[in-house]
């Protein structure tokens, strides 16, 4: 699996620098071909797409098939080619027509300055709070949006967040009024919404860092009176221990490791097992390797992401913890586009 390179500058979020620097070219004249291949197989592929939306019958239909195909060249083309075909696929005359989605375009165009904001993902939960951005669409970018946010990814988003409610209500019932959580890189915690605990006023401290402000403005705004408690922080302050912010039942990374190299994220969930009571519960989701809309997100989406197998998340978690006071699980999500890693902290 190859590693992007990360800037942890604790003004931006952590963001990819580079991706194509890390990946081997032994055989030039082969990656030669390959790209070649790559090259004339997009072409059909979207000749035959513009065709179907030129058509305009079942516009969900013929998306659902774009996708499908960019996942399949990117897998044949192999990851070093996939990188130098990305800029092509974005240049081409169809990106304008792919970006008249609202969700493709917010990706593309990052207005918060980093793939992945609070905001885009709120366009997969269908939040009001992106309503508007909706609306000022185009009916053709509308009848895109219809299937790319219930393309496989968005929906294990969806089911991201509530197997985070669930996570965090679980664990108020469990351990009662004096519950205290973590969720690190929070975005508008919008899992929080749900949550049951909070509702009913059983959580002593939900605490969500972020290193985004509007992130931070929004949950206090939204959240204010509660026991919910944003915090300006970033991934490099927790790293430095910087953040003196106690102990927790349950902590929790919902999309922040699709980002991370393997270094950082064995040495964050190093200093979330440390933040741990006794009994407590760390968390945290990657996008999966099986995931099937990585060749439009990286391409038309401009959404870069480090995907990880069954194999990569137990490598985090063994590197992470001794084996002896710790349990540690790995499964995946419905559709199998997330994979999930908790481990407990036995004493």
């Amino acid at each position: 699996m190859a590693q992007p390179l990360f800037s942890l500058d604790g003004e931006s979020l952590i963001t990819p620098q580079s991706v194509s620097n890390n990946f081997l070219q032994a055989n030039q004249n082969n990656e030669t071909d390959l790209l070649r291949t790559a090259e004339a197989e997009f072409a059909v592929v979207i000749n035959i797409a513009m065709q179907r939306f030129s058509a305009g019958n079942d516009l969900p239909g013929a998306v659902r098939w774009l996708i499908g195909q960019l996942h399949d060249i990117r897998l044949k083309c192999g990851p070093a080619s996939w990188q130098k075909l990305i800029p092509i696929i974005q240049a081409h005359s169809s990106a304008t027509i792919m970006q008249q989605c609202p969700f493709t375009r917010w990706s593309f165009e990052k207005p918060r300055g980093y793939s992945g904001d609070a905001s885009l993902i709120d366009f997969i939960y269908g939040h009001s709070a992106v309503a508007e951005e909706v609306a000022r669409s185009t009916p053709l970018g509308l009848d895109i949006f219809e299937y790319t946010i219930n393309a496989p990814g968005p929906v294990a988003v969806r089911e991201r967040r509530d197997i985070l409610t669930r996570y965090v209500d679980d664990t108020a019932a469990r351990i009662g009024p004096d519950t205290e959580v973590l969720a690190i890189a929070a975005g508008h915690l919008r899992e929080a919404e749900a949550s049951k605990s909070l509702a009913d006023g059983r959580l002593k401290r939900w605490v969500a860092l972020d290193q985004d402000p509007q992130s931070i403005g929004s949950i206090s705004s939204q959240f204010h009176g509660t026991a919910v408690e944003p915090i300006d922080g970033s991934v490099r302050g927790l790293l430095a221990k910087k953040h003196q912010i106690g102990t927790f039942d349950l902590i929790y990374a919902a999309g922040l490791y699709d980002y991370l190299a393997d270094k950082v994220a064995i040495r964050l969930t190093q200093i979330c097992m440390e933040m741990l009571k006794p009994g407590g519960v760390f968390l945290f989701a990657n996008f999966s390797d099986e995931m099937a809309d990585d060749g439009y997100m990286e391409s038309f989406m401009n959404w870069e992401l480090l995907q990880r197998s069954q194999a990569d998340m137990w490598r985090i978690v063994n590197a992470s913890s001794s084996a002896e006071n710790v349990e540690g699980k790995v499964w995946f999500g419905a559709n199998r586009n997330i994979i999930y890693s908790t481990i407990q902290k036995l004493s």
